[in-house]
């Protein structure tokens, strides 16, 4: 979720960092790569060879794109979005990936940001690889909304928050997103045994 506070705090960091202060790049870096690294793990899967790579990757891009950021929304927003459009871009170069057995049936509309841990209940029936491989399909704008939400547990107000999108502009996303999944899941070979789809 999103906390105030601490991340906020990392605001201040921001211009001693883009002023060459060693120190501050140190501690900024601190407090974001375990967070890049959760990221880069529940969009690659933690097998994926090259989770810490992208994670480090997204580390240098964030880095670097500190001039543009604006204060709108925390440090750790800005960070987050800029390391799934990483890990989806390794996803992209590299689609070669395990599909998991099916065990159960799924609803996808049962995956909810509030009170559920997604990444768990989805590792539980052995989807991740199955639904990682058919974000691959989406649009940028619709796999980012829908790693936030079915990958990272966020809510639609929350991943407004960190996309800088209005809350309908999310709402129409998600939507789409999950549509676009259903009808490419449908297809699938894991997972169309797998999505509960409704009429």
């Amino acid at each position: 979720m999103l906390p105030g506070g601490p991340e906020d705090d990392l605001a201040s960091l921001v211009p001693r960092v883009t002023a060459g202060d060693a120190g501050a790049l140190r501690r900024l870096l601190s407090e974001l790569v375990p967070h890049l690294l959760r990221v880069s793990r529940r969009v690659l899967g933690p097998e994926h060879p090259f989770v810490e790579d992208v994670a480090h990757d997204a580390a240098y891009t964030v880095v670097g794109q500190l001039a543009q950021y604006r204060g709108e929304g925390t440090v750790l927003n800005f960070a987050r979005r800029i390391a799934v459009h990483t890990a989806m871009n390794m996803r992209r170069r590299d689609r070669a990936q395990k599909r998991g057995r099916v065990r159960e049936v799924v609803d996808i509309d049962a995956f909810e940001a509030e009170g559920l841990d997604p990444e768990a209940t989805l590792a539980q029936t052995a989807v991740l690889p199955a639904v990682r491989e058919v974000l691959d399909e989406l649009p940028d704008a619709l796999a980012e909304t829908l790693v936030l939400n079915l990958l990272l547990g966020h809510t639609v107000v929350e991943i407004a928050q960190i996309a800088g999108a209005p809350l309908e502009t999310v709402r129409s996303r998600l939507r789409l997103a999950k549509d676009r999944f259903k009808a490419r899941a449908a297809r699938h070979p894991v997972l169309r045994e797998m999505v509960r789809f409704e009429s």
